[in-house]
């Protein structure tokens, strides 16, 4: 059966919590029908965890001929996390019960003053003040999970050399000992990308989605994918490398490394501000006099405040862009066919257009369409995406 595919490598008990915890609800019965278990052995673990404080019992289902069964869920008060955002642009702090229901969420700006040290303390100073505000103990929280901008090296914990953070020091960061230390509680690493992944597959999960693709195009580009309900996760967590997807062949490249012609000197927000900076210079666009600024100083928000406008050439900017996201999105879909893509970041957000035009482009470019029809989403969860992802992470691993 697929329930026992899919917890092939976790032990039983952390599987019937799990099954019940995306469910929410469950009888004996349903349990029987999911796992290969006796009823006498489901019966000792249920009571197992519900002498624990893991599960409750919630009441009794309607009956079939016989007794009402009982109703299990877990508790939400057994335990608290936190699920870390590390972006370049923001970072978010979330506080979740056991069954995920946000508790408290913070967020803050990476400036140039936002070294990892900084940052620690930041966190640790916000963790102290929500754990207060809920008159909770240190003891009472499972774990921090992390979802941060890679490379990483998710085992040990550490971000390795992500580009563009505003702030110096972003380089062989020991962030889950970092924060650790200072907070008193564990902390888990995960790519950020596939922290929002798992975190919108949580919001789904009553679509029993299996197979998804995330992408995300703001200051980089990032992806992450899911097979069989599961992260896919590389022999080395570069979450940034679909950027580097040559889709131009004699085109440009975005820094002074990486592929010429790849996606990411097309399709971000670094990519948008060196075009109409190039192109102010140029006399190709009005910026730099409609805003009073040097042309170098053009920025994001100054696109986006243009947008606002309805400025003609950074409608067209932002339209062309689209078209390429769109090819690069149909290249991962003829290669992966998931069922579900999740777009994000500040270009998808910024722009409705942009959104959709990058879906018709995908389609169009999908080989088996329309016989296979891909859905696309913004996500549930929107910001709180991969803070809640990372959480869950915590969650997930938790030692039953």
């Amino acid at each position: 059966m697929e329930k026992q595919r899919k917890n092939a490598f976790v032990s039983p008990k952390s599987a019937i919590y799990n099954e019940i915890a995306e469910q929410g609800i469950l009888s004996k019965a349903e349990l029987l029908s999911a796992f290969k278990l006796t009823n006498s052995t489901l019966t000792r673990l249920l009571d197992e965890m519900v002498q624990e404080g893991l599960l409750v019992t919630s009441g009794l289902g309607p009956s079939s001929g016989g007794r009402r069964p009982i109703l299990y869920e877990i508790n939400s008060n057994y335990g608290y996390f936190f699920g870390l955002e590390l972006s370049r642009r923001t970072s978010s702090l979330g506080f979740f019960d056991m069954k995920m229901n946000p508790k408290s969420f913070t967020r803050w700006r990476m400036d140039e003053a936002m070294t990892p040290e900084q940052l620690t303390k930041h966190v640790a100073q916000n963790i102290r003040s929500i754990l207060n505000d809920h008159q909770l103990e240190r003891r009472q929280v499972v774990g921090i999970g992390i979802g941060a901008v890679g490379p990483l090296e998710r085992s040990a914990g550490t971000i390795l050399r992500p580009l563009n953070f505003p702030a110096s020091g972003w380089t062989n960061v020991p962030i889950c000992e970092m924060i650790a230390e200072a907070t008193g509680i564990p902390a888990a690493l995960e790519n950020g990308a596939n922290a929002a992944l798992i975190g919108e597959q949580w919001a789904m999960r009553e679509n029993n989605l299996q197979h998804m693709l995330y992408v995300h195009a703001g200051v980089g580009l990032r992806s992450a994918m899911m097979s069989n309900g599961q992260i896919v996760h590389g022999s080395i967590d570069m979450e940034g490398t679909i950027g580097q997807m040559i889709i131009q062949t004699d085109g440009p490249r975005l820094q002074d490394y990486g592929n010429y012609g790849a996606l990411e000197a097309y399709v971000s927000v670094q990519a948008l501000e060196k075009q109409a900076r190039g192109d102010a210079k140029l006399g190709l666009n009005n910026l730099p006099q409609r805003y009073k600024m040097d042309p170098g100083r053009i920025s994001f928000d100054t696109l986006l405040q243009a947008l606002a406008q309805n400025d003609a050439y950074v409608t067209q900017l932002f339209m062309k862009s689209a078209t390429y996201f769109g090819i690069g999105l149909a290249n991962l879909i003829n290669v992966f066919h998931p069922e579900k893509i999740i777009l994000g970041g500040a270009l998808v957000n910024a722009y409705e257009p942009f959104y959709q035009s990058a879906i018709q482009v995908a389609l169009k470019h999908s080989y088996y369409y329309p016989e296979y029809l891909p859905s696309f989403s913004k996500g549930v969860l929107k910001e709180d995406t991969v803070a809640t992802g990372a959480a869950l992470v915590v969650r997930k691993s938790m030692e039953l």
